[in-house]
């Protein structure tokens, strides 16, 4: 999880928020990381992370079983088009080192990996540096 992290932080532009006790996030948050394109630094207030890594099974979203201790899920928008060709269409949403339809969000174009390793490590950098130049992207047109 944290090599993931840090490969993040080394995106142009990248930011990642990892909230803790303490701070303006709520407690279920804690311990997760959100990425997003910032290069300012600041936390967009308009805008989605591109990609998260969550720690614990959030309400309406245990498919991953993610609650056992050394469990932790990575995140990424890929989006709709992209989807088909990365999954099956046979899959167990627990398992892990798979590239996996986000439980929740997979119709809205994410993908998830449960406790990324050997098989899928490299795709998860893959598709985060190309979902962090996505964010970029729609970036740069907002601003033009």
């Amino acid at each position: 999880m944290e090599q993931i992290i840090e490969t993040v932080r080394g995106f142009e532009g990248a930011l990642v928020v990892v909230p803790e006790p303490g701070g303006d996030f709520p407690e279920i948050a804690w311990g997760d990381a959100f990425f997003y394109y910032a290069p300012d630094g600041r936390m967009p207030r308009s805008t989605q992370p591109y990609g998260t890594i969550v720690t614990k099974n959030y309400p309406d979203d245990s498919a991953s079983d993610l609650d056992p201790p050394g469990r932790w899920r990575v995140n990424v928008h890929v989006g709709r088009t992209a989807l088909p060709e990365l999954v099956g269409a046979r899959y167990d949403l627990a398992a892990a080192d798979m590239v996996l339809p986000h439980p929740v969000y997979g119709p809205l174009g994410w993908i998830c990996v449960v406790n990324p390793g050997e098989r899928t490590a490299g795709t998860v950098v893959r598709l985060l540096r190309e979902a962090h130049e996505a964010a970029r992207a729609r970036a740069a047109r907002r601003r033009s």
